[in-house]
């Protein structure tokens, strides 16, 4: 073989290492990648993002605090429950939907309930499984009244959108059996995310066991006890974002709540704006 051969000969070869180097270390890359530091396997973040088709982070964490305003249009799941976030009312129009969080309480639900009765209004209660549990006859108060039950979680867990799906399930599903069982046999109709914590995985699980995941607009921030003028300034000034309004029933003296929805009640009627309950699937 002359001297041209062998240099031709020699090329390949070295042509054919580099490919078979390059082969080899993406393959270490590749397994380097989907492992965590102490060698567990790690899910592949295009897996993670929003199978709605949001543009949130890879843990989740897509929505805001005021209950997932940037949550996609998630797919329903095979029983029609869409995985989005509602917001609007079912009554379309000028309508408001009325949500009372972090009860039963033996104190303020009841006060509450008297007072949606007077005004005539039906609103949706967003309640925490033990204290569900722990209140039966005021969950069965709130259904015979004709209002609907939200799953609230077990712990109202803020931070849940970073903990683990098992764990995300075990807040979702076990609040909702304390609910429905101490409601009687009334379904739970909703799932909100304590502080807004909704993640893919989440709501993913609300909507396969027949819970639409609930936001809101305006949060009248009567959770702080502001002052019953504040509160009611609050809902007013925030009414144009739309028509899911939170409350609270529960976590301490809601004095403040009570008389501050007494005179939010009197002016959205005045306003001209009836009451409502939150859209559950897509019309």
């Amino acid at each position: 073989m002359d001297v041209k051969a062998r240099m031709r000969d020699l090329g390949r070869s070295r042509v054919a290492l580099a490919v078979a180097a390059a082969v080899v270390a993406a393959s270490v890359w590749g397994a380097v990648a989907l492992a965590g530091p102490d060698g567990t396997p790690q899910q592949n973040v295009t897996q993670q993002r929003d199978p709605s088709g949001g543009e949130g982070s890879s843990d989740g964490s897509d929505d805001s605090a005021k209950g997932g305003t940037k949550g996609g249009d998630g797919g329903p799941q095979p029983g029609g429950m869409p995985e989005s976030i509602a917001h609007a009312s079912e009554s379309g129009g000028k309508a408001v939907n009325i949500t009372i969080d972090d009860g039963p309480d033996p104190t303020w639900t009841p006060k509450v309930l008297d007072l949606l009765k007077r005004h005539g209004v039906k609103a949706t209660f967003c309640m925490i499984g033990p204290q569900a549990k722990a209140h039966p006859d005021l969950v069965k108060q709130v259904v015979a009244a004709g209002h609907r039950l939200c799953d609230h979680t077990v712990d109202h867990d803020t931070s849940m959108d970073k903990k683990p799906v098992p764990y995300q399930e075990k807040q979702v599903l076990d609040a909702k059996k304390m609910i429905e069982d101490a409601a009687g046999g009334a379904k739970v109709l909703y799932f909100r995310a304590p502080g807004g914590s909704f993640t893919p995985d989440n709501r993913r699980i609300a909507a396969a066991n027949g819970m639409r995941p609930l936001g809101w607009n305006i949060d009248s921030k009567d959770f702080n006890k502001p002052g019953t003028a504040a509160i009611v300034d609050t809902v007013k000034k925030e009414i144009g974002n739309g028509p899911t309004l939170l409350f609270h029933d529960g976590g301490g003296d809601r004095q403040q709540t009570v008389e501050a929805l007494d005179q939010v009640l009197t002016w959205l009627k005045d306003q001209g704006r009836p009451t409502g309950f939150p859209v559950i699937t897509t019309p």
